[in-house]
């Protein structure tokens, strides 16, 4: 049998050698229509930077390597020109002599990946992209020519990653984001975190604006600005490459991908879509999504092999798992994001913490900011999100496989996690989510959110700061009255109203006064995630319009 993949990268190759593994006497073909082959296009922007010092570490496998050990047919610098479903062949185009031929197929699997978003701007042809090993070549030699100045255009996690980069090399480099924050799967509070770390080593934010034209050497922005950009980069987002499945009448999805089915058929059932020109299944809906990630096209390739081969499978559904390095801190995201929720008109309850990477009496252990957002009802959880310069990684990968596990919040809590005190806390911040969660669902205690304190002021609520004089001596949210949590016994006659809103740094003393407050008949909310969280949302912290 011959199955011929389109697409060298990620879920092409591993379906390619997951079929090999299982398949030895199976014709396999690679088509690619770039000069490489299963690359690490994850560190295109390391390499940008000189972080990743040799191009050569980025080239996992060549043709004659995947021959030698796979015996695989790759065929680099080959583009696919169509396919015929009837006649099950593909028409390719060698790039270098540019002969045609046909090719025939038992199977066929389309994993040509998606493009990056070129706007129709004046000037758009000094953009550079970068998605493929040609691209980073490009934008590399242009580095080594010295510039002065850059632009990226786009907020995404290539972007940022991009901007980094340019500013390891030494150049004055200026981000451009027609929203208002970058990092869009962040929700704002965590987000300006982000843009705090760049705008501190160097990046220039221009935020809720767009670029409009792009000039010899600067861009015009729509906010009147020109900025100096010698190099323009853009990371505006990528689509789906379906333009070889929509004309052989393959059925695109509502997503604008390759609609496939539970083993990654389409609608032609001996053509499989994997990577991120195929739509995937979210896991907490069951809806059509776009996943534009390395380890989800791995899973879906190994999928598809598995199936031709006859293997038994499970369908594979996403909760976008993804996490960016931005200088200093490390950002991560798991499910759904309150925008999302907000958008699909669905009820979640979310809880922030700052806790620190490990115990607080041994040194060094550095504060991070997670949250965790879940059905109020159930604890369901729904999405997480952490920014942080140590010890992200590890907890969101905790959240994520307790969402695909089924684990609620509140049984967060038990989950029994290595402890020892320069890993951790005895209760680890992941165990503090599903406390905090408990106490929720429970009924035990009320929170509110940041967005929400001048909607309880408004109705006649007293906002109550329980944290030391010194403390809020450095910032309060304004219309806050001081009483330390240790004094609110002796000076409960200060407090005329019985509904309060109280907040501490992080929420852990509101708590504590919350419930003191309660037994003493007063009705207080806990302010979640406390002053902290408030001074970094867009409630204290305005929209960067400019730099």
């Amino acid at each position: 049998m011959r199955t011929v993949i389109i697409g060298g990268v990620a879920g092409g190759m591993s379906a390619a050698t997951r079929l090999r593994r299982l398949d030895a006497d199976a014709e396999i073909i690679v088509l690619e229509k770039s000069g490489h082959v299963s690359y690490a296009n994850c560190g295109l922007p390391y390499y940008v930077g000189g972080v990743i010092e040799q191009e050569s570490s980025l080239l996992l496998q060549t043709p004659e390597s995947l021959h030698a050990r796979f015996r695989l047919d790759v065929r680099v610098n080959t583009e696919v020109m169509s396919i015929d479903p009837i006649k099950k062949s593909v028409t390719i185009k060698n790039l270098d002599s540019h002969e045609t031929h046909e090719i025939n197929y038992d199977k066929l699997i389309l994993s040509p990946g998606a493009y990056p978003v070129v706007p129709p701007l004046p000037g758009i042809e000094r953009g550079m992209t970068l998605r493929t090993v040609e691209d980073v070549e490009k934008i590399a030699a242009h580095v080594s020519t010295k510039p002065k100045s850059a632009v990226v255009i786009g907020g995404g996690f290539i972007g940022v990653e991009i901007a980094e980069n340019l500013i390891h090399k030494g150049i004055q480099t200026s981000l451009v984001e027609a929203t208002d924050q970058v990092l869009m799967p962040l929700d704002p509070e965590l987000a300006t975190l982000v843009s705090a770390e760049m705008i501190k080593h160097g990046v220039n934010l221009y935020l809720g604006a767009s670029v409009v034209s792009i000039g010899a050497d600067s861009v015009e922005l729509s906010n009147g600005d020109t900025v100096p950009a010698e190099i323009v980069v853009l990371a505006i987002g990528v689509r789906p490459e379906i333009s070889l499945a929509n004309a052989a009448g393959l059925t695109i999805g509502t997503r604008n991908g390759i609609k496939v089915d539970d083993f990654n058929r389409t609608s032609n059932l001996d053509i499989y879509a994997v990577g991120d020109a195929a739509e995937k299944t979210d896991a907490l809906d069951g809806s059509a999504t776009l996943v534009p990630l390395a380890n989800l096209a791995n899973r879906h390739g190994r999928v598809v092999a598995d199936h031709i081969a006859g293997r038994s499978i499970r369908p594979v559904k996403t909760i976008g798992t993804a996490i960016v390095k931005v200088f200093d801190l490390m950002i991560a995201t798991t499910g759904w994001n309150e925008k999302r929720l907000k958008a699909a008109s669905r009820a979640y309850q979310s809880i922030h913490t700052h806790p620190s990477s490990h115990a607080g009496y041994y040194p060094d252990a550095k504060q991070m900011s997670l949250k965790l957002i879940f059905e109020p009802t159930t604890g369901e959880i729904l999405g997480a999100q952490g920014v942080g310069t140590e010890g992200v990684d590890k907890r969101i990968d905790v959240i994520a496989t307790a969402i695909r596990g089924g684990i609620t919040a509140p049984e967060l809590a038990d989950l029994e996690l290595a402890y020892a005190p320069p890993f951790s806390s005895a209760k680890d911040p992941v165990n503090m989510l599903g406390y905090v969660a408990e106490n929720i669902v429970s009924g035990l205690t009320q929170v509110a959110q940041w967005d929400e304190i001048h909607e309880y002021m408004d109705k006649g609520y007293t906002l109550i700061d329980v944290r030391s004089v010194s403390e809020c001596g450095k910032g309060m949210i304004p219309g806050a009255i001081n009483i330390p949590v240790d004094e609110i016994r002796e000076r409960q006659s200060e407090i005329t109203n019985k509904n309060l809103l109280v907040n501490c740094q992080v929420g852990q003393r509101g708590h504590t006064a919350s419930m003191l407050l309660k037994e003493l008949g007063f009705n207080p909310v806990n302010l979640d995630g406390g002053y902290l969280t408030w001074i970094n949302s867009p409630a204290a912290t305005p929209v960067l319009v400019t730099n």
